[in-house]
Formats: C-alpha cells, sequence, structure tokens
C-alpha cells in the first residue's frame, strides 16, 4: 500500500482545492524557499543571495542558482549564474558556501537585473561550468 503524503495545512494548488507539501524535509527543500537564502564565501561573509533557481524542463535538475549582488533598493544590482554543484548547504551558517576565493567571484560571469543570459547556448554554459571548475552536465 503507498504511503499517503500529508499536505501543509493552508497550501493549496492555484485554481484547485488540492492541498500540496511545501515543507521542507532533511534532505529536500522547496524552491521558493531556496529564493532569497544567503550565500556566503567560504570565510562565512555574507556576499549575495539566491534570486532564483534555474530547472532543467526535461529532467527536473538544478541547473544554475541565479545569486543576486550588490546594488541598493534593487538599483545597480546584478545576477550571477553559478552552478548547482558549486554551492554547499552549511546547517552552521542556515546558507549556502560558493568555495571560490573573491576576486574570482569579483570577475565570475554576470548580467545586470533586467537583463538575461542566452541560457540555451551550449558554449555559454560551458564556459560558465569551467569557470567554476566544474564539467557541464549532460542534462
Amino acid at each position: 500500500m503507498p504511503t499517503e503524503l500529508t499536505p501543509n495545512p493552508g497550501s493549496n494548488v492555484p485554481g484547485t482545492n488540492e492541498p500540496i507539501s511545501t515543507d521542507e524535509t532533511s534532505n529536500l527543500i522547496a524552491a521558493d524557499k531556496v529564493e532569497g537564502t544567503a550565500v556566503y564565501n567560504r570565510e562565512g561573509d555574507q556576499i549575495g543571495t539566491i534570486r532564483t533557481i534555474m530547472l532543467n524542463k526535461f529532467n527536473g535538475r538544478v541547473a544554475y542558482a541565479v545569486m543576486s549582488f550588490g546594488g541598493f533598493l534593487g538599483i545597480g544590482e546584478d545576477y550571477r549564474p553559478v552552478p548547482w554543484e558549486a554551492l554547499t548547504y552549511d546547517t552552521r551558517l542556515g546558507g549556502y558556501v560558493v568555495n571560490i576565493d573573491p576576486d574570482q567571484l569579483d570577475n565570475a560571469p554576470r548580467y545586470p537585473a533586467g537583463e538575461e543570459p542566452n541560457w540555451t547556448d551550449k558554449v555559454y554554459n560551458d564556459e560558465l561550468y569551467r569557470y567554476y571548475g566544474i564539467p557541464y552536465p549532460t542534462f
């Protein structure tokens, strides 16, 4: 007999009365809970936040975390896509750690708020993953 899931009370699928689970477990987290999570450097200094995550539509894997850096009230803010594999969750900090030096992070591929890179460009993706020292996965 299949295990019955207990949904989070009060959460509903839009347009229905069907409840959905949005809770966090020991090894799973809802995408909307990842958004806004702090990102730290390896010294433990907060360097940004996760703006969103980019999922591969076909296999469901997280491809990138788009990190938000700088700016004030959204002005001057830029985004840096970071391969998901370059981030490690640190329970002590309650956020993600990117294990690269500050100069490398300062020079990481970025784009200004209001623009987007060509996510479908294989050359762009290869270069981005290579920058972080991670082989581009075959999605």
